[in-house]
């Protein structure tokens, strides 16, 4: 595929059309400028996005954001419906780390307030915050008690004393998807998952310190309680190994079912089952606990961040309040206008981010970059399923970002920067550099110049907890 291939729309938005390849349903759309277009025919990304259009019962388009990049199956960074309920669902569309997500949590102080304990906070989050690949958490759960979290998510730890009463008004369905079946949860996926709530993970998870360092919507700002030079946290993991043993356990069996009900599709990878069959409805069911689940791991993290915050800044540091918390690795039953039509459709965002009119987007960024808060748009429920990018997205491996990068030597740039940094490993550091990302600015003014989600505030890290 070259940039021939494609017939540009507007000066944001490209279209490969339906005549590309015989297996396409419907066209493909891909977010990009001029400038950024050329760095998605780097990988296999714009081929699996193609691809992708193959799958039965998809509705109007396949899209990829400005961040995509080469997944599994789907491009992370792609978005699709397919009819509810005899289109399919495919695990590749959601992704291994289900409910990979972004919170945002609000404190009252400023940078001149909080600046003097930064190298302190460093140090006490990542003591209460269990990081790295594997890391076992404080919270030990038994089989019962994983059942319950993953049926409740958010209600259990509340439950147990670990949130405020008011936290699930501010988190994506409420923190808990109701059509969770624990049964439809493997035992192993159980056993991965026993000691990993409250626990952040590796690879490019993280828990941040920020300061708001310019305010684009001054309206909307104030109604989602930011001002400049206000800090606050950003903590970003999903289900652990929990959550992507229920994709690993689903794939398997929906390539062993896929010609049984008669689908033969271009790439493996997009392995589905109609929504409305056994397959499908257990997946759908095992995915929505294992959100749950996720839910629970960013709230028990809240309150590792808050006891953290409380131990080192006394009475003076206030209280952290929820902006918001959105997943960026789900499917959802949603309705959407489809030829004048309203319809039901099961939206699979893989590496996206709900931007519903209205609500917070939050977008974090590569480490040592800038990560924003944008607001969702009706256009978006027009044009892109409620939907836009979900970070800066990879522009190059971990292992070719290991080649470029050593770790200490990116530890001590950072510093320099006044970033305070405290990580598991120089290698998660090398891995995670900001060179192997794309530019957050260019990939958050697209969608803003697009219309499907509109700049309310830009954030800039000053404190970076990784594993």
């Amino acid at each position: 595929m070259n940039k021939k291939d494609l017939k540009k729309q507007t000066e944001t938005r490209w279209e490969i059309p339906k005549t590309y390849a015989p297996f396409m349903r419907v066209p493909a759309v891909v977010y990009a400028t001029d400038q950024t277009l050329g760095e998605l025919f780097r990988d296999q990304s714009l081929n699996q996005l193609v691809n992708v259009t193959s799958l039965p019962g998809i509705q109007k388009m396949a899209l990829a954001m400005p961040d995509a990049h080469e997944g599994y199956g789907f491009p992370i960074g792609g978005v699709a419906a397919t009819e509810f309920p005899e289109g399919v669902i495919s695990p590749g569309g959601i992704g291994f780390d289900i409910n990979c997500g972004v919170r945002l949590l609000k404190s009252d102080q400023t940078l001149e307030e909080i600046k003097p304990y930064f190298e302190k906070l460093a140090q006490e989050i990542y003591r209460q915050v269990p990081s790295g690949v594997g890391q076992g958490g404080r919270v030990k759960l038994n089989s019962k008690e994983m059942n319950k979290v993953l049926k409740e998510g958010v209600k259990w730890v509340i439950a147990q004393g670990y949130g405020k009463k008011e936290d699930p008004e501010s988190i994506e369905s409420l923190g808990t998807l109701p059509n969770a079946d624990p049964e439809a949860v493997s035992v192993h996926a159980k056993k991965r998952g026993g000691d990993q709530l409250g626990t952040m993970g590796a690879g490019n998870h993280f828990v941040e310190v920020d300061v708001v360092d310019q305010i684009f919507d001054e309206e909307v700002a104030q109604r989602f309680g930011l001002f400049s030079g206000q800090m606050v946290v950003l903590i970003h993991t999903g289900s652990r190994g929990l959550g992507h043993q229920v994709a690993t356990d689903t794939i398997r069996k929906m390539v062993q079912v896929m010609p049984q009900y008669g689908i033969s599709l271009p790439d493996q990878q997009l392995a589905c089952a109609p929504f409305s069959s056994p397959e499908g409805r257990q997946y759908f069911d095992a995915m929505a606990a294992a959100a749950n689940f996720a839910w629970a791991n960013r709230q028990m993290i809240t309150h590792e961040v808050r006891q953290a915050w409380q131990n080192v800044l006394k009475g003076s540091g206030g209280e952290l309040s929820i902006l918001y918390d959105v997943a960026h690795n789900i499917a959802k039953i949603e309705e959407y206008d489809i030829d004048g039509v309203t319809k039901k459709l099961i939206v699979h965002r893989k590496g996206a981010t709900r931007a519903f009119p209205n609500q917070p987007v939050i977008i974090p960024g590569s480490m040592g970059t800038a990560s924003y808060v944008l607001v969702g748009t009706e256009q978006a429920m027009r044009e892109s399923f409620g939907s836009c990018c979900h970070g800066a997205g990879r522009r190059m491996s971990r292992h070719q970002a290991m080649k470029q990068v050593r770790g200490e030597a990116l530890r001590k740039d950072l510093e320099k920067q006044g970033i305070h940094i405290q990580a598991g490993s120089l290698r998660g550091l090398a891995e995670e550099a900001p060179l192997a990302y794309k530019d957050v600015d260019s990939v958050v003014d697209i969608v803003h110049k697009a219309g499907i989600a509109k700049k309310v505030a830009r954030l800039r890290p000053l404190v970076v907890i990784k594993g």
